[in-house]
């Protein structure tokens, strides 16, 4: 039986952010932090990704460090490089500078093989009054819901 792969969802970008595209990318980690990401211990709260020169970065990535690790642990919030190809990350690097998007990791997991990926979404900031309308639109589905949950018993 194949074990369940721990995933780190960003719940908060879906929430500031207005996601207009996706884009999958690999990730350079040390053993260390394979290890404790497959235990469940990081955060993708603050993080964001840039392009520094030709490569994309992702910052603020909090892996907590490993537990039974020795003095060869790795650091809680180093700057780790994304594995992109190079058409992505032009097409990127325009979006982000000519129309003023953001990315931003959506979410991080294990794939079939066991490699490490995370989801980054290109993506607009919201105002607080689409924030308001995105409430009262899933209020107003949950009431619905539970008017036809009613309705059928």
């Amino acid at each position: 039986m194949k074990k369940p792969t721990p995933t780190l969802e960003n719940k908060r970008a879906r929430r500031n952010y207005e996601v207009l595209e996706t884009l999958e990318a690999g990730i350079a980690l040390q053993g260390t932090e394979v290890k404790s990401l497959r235990e469940g211990g990081g955060d993708l709260l603050d993080s964001y990704a840039t392009i520094q020169g030709d490569e994309l970065f992702l910052l603020n990535l909090r892996i907590q460090p490993y537990r039974n690790a020795t003095h060869f642990n790795h650091e809680e919030t180093r700057t780790r490089k994304l594995l992109v190809h190079r058409k992505e990350i032009d097409k990127l690097t325009s979006k982000i500078r000519e129309k003023k998007l953001t990315a931003v990791p959506l979410k991080l997991y294990f794939n079939d093989r066991g490699k490490v990926k995370i989801l980054l979404g290109i993506c607009r900031g919201k105002q607080k009054a689409d924030k308001r309308q995105d409430e009262k639109k899933k209020e107003a589905d949950r009431e619905m819901a539970r008017a036809l949950r009613d309705a059928n018993r």
